[in-house]
């Protein structure tokens, strides 16, 4: 009984691999041993390993059973022996479970898609936006980036990451340079604007440095910064306060245009702004927003030029990225 014990005790400091490796050889070996000792009681290789699983996993249907002096001593070992043995395989195996679930909520996990989409600081304006992702493209895989100690929230399609966003150890487990876009928010808990900045910054470098080619969004405090992070690569910028202030303004002399914002900013409700590519029959831009308007949608910007209707009769660049607003219904069959 000592030796059964200090056998058991190696077995619990043995790795994950070892117990499982040990276990499968001991349900194989006394499947091949009880077939040898009673052919008769088990005809077939399989008959003996039926038995071997549903007495080493405690079922025990009685359907099988030994009735040799040998095959019963044997089944002696495999109460003794196996019956403990697979307890602890699965012990472990529920135990690597656990913990690698743990390792997913404490975003100690590497990423290893491709074609992802990384948000960058949690706030609620990065709830929002990891809601909107989900509610409007629910095949995206997204992957948050913040140094929170456990993932503040849970989707199949989100992984979280701990770090500090401006390492590149961080980045690589985020898998960046795999990434297809990137949306770094704003760090609500520095209330000076400049210092907040200064942070943001410093984060969109390292990632432009790691991934030159990657799109990136950027949540700005201060309008008179846009010129610095120009100089970092940055693809679009947004306003934080400036933006709700102008919004609150023109909601004050404008009834009702707020509810025009959501609609636009939202895709929950409403017509919607969506990006649609250059077709063969469109020369110029006429002939594209006559086509769209024909079947429920309006054109209103080339890229960030919203002067389509003064140059209507200008040629479309191959390259053109049209900007329409309709349904989702309206813009499932342009697609």
């Amino acid at each position: 009984m000592y030796i059964l014990q200090r056998v058991m005790n190696r077995l619990f400091v043995i790795n994950k691999l070892g117990i499982f490796s040990f276990t499968f050889f001991i349900v194989i070996f006394s499947s091949i041993v009880m077939h040898r000792l009673e052919p008769k009681t088990f005809p077939r290789w399989f008959d003996a390993l039926w038995y071997v699983m549903t007495t080493v996993t405690t079922v025990g249907y009685g359907d099988f059973y030994p009735v040799s002096v040998a095959g019963r001593i044997y089944a002696i070992f495999i109460f003794l022996v196996g019956i403990g043995i697979a307890g602890l395989a699965i012990g472990k195996l529920v135990e690597a479970l656990g913990a690698h679930r743990k390792r997913r909520e404490e975003g100690r996990l590497t990423f290893r898609g491709k074609n992802h989409f990384v948000i960058i600081g949690w706030s609620e304006k990065a709830k929002y936006a990891v809601s909107e992702i989900i509610e409007t493209h629910p095949e995206l895989e997204i992957v948050l980036i913040d140094q929170l100690a456990v993932t503040p929230m849970t989707h199949h399609n989100l992984h979280y990451v701990q770090g500090d966003p401006s390492m590149e150890s961080t980045l690589n487990q985020a898998n960046l340079k795999e990434a297809k876009s990137v949306l770094v928010f704003s760090d609500d808990s520095i209330q000076d604007s400049a210092l907040a900045d200064g942070k943001t910054l410093l984060i969109v470098t390292s990632v432009e440095r790691l991934t030159p080619d990657i799109h990136s969004t950027v949540e700005i405090k201060k309008e008179e910064h846009i010129k610095n992070f120009r100089h970092a690569k940055v693809d679009e910028f947004v306003l934080s306060h400036e933006t709700v202030s102008r919004m609150a303004v023109r909601s004050a002399f404008s009834k009702g245009i707020t509810d025009i914002y959501t609609q636009l900013l939202s895709h929950k409700e409403g017509e919607n702004l969506f990006e649609v590519r250059k077709k063969a029959e469109w020369k110029t831009y006429k002939d594209a927003f006559e086509g769209l308007l024909r079947q429920g949608a309006t054109l209103i910007a080339d890229g960030n030029d919203l002067a389509i209707n003064q140059k209507l009769d200008e040629r479309i660049r191959d390259d053109a990225r049209l900007y329409i607003i309709c349904s989702k219904n309206v813009y499932e069959s342009l697609k």
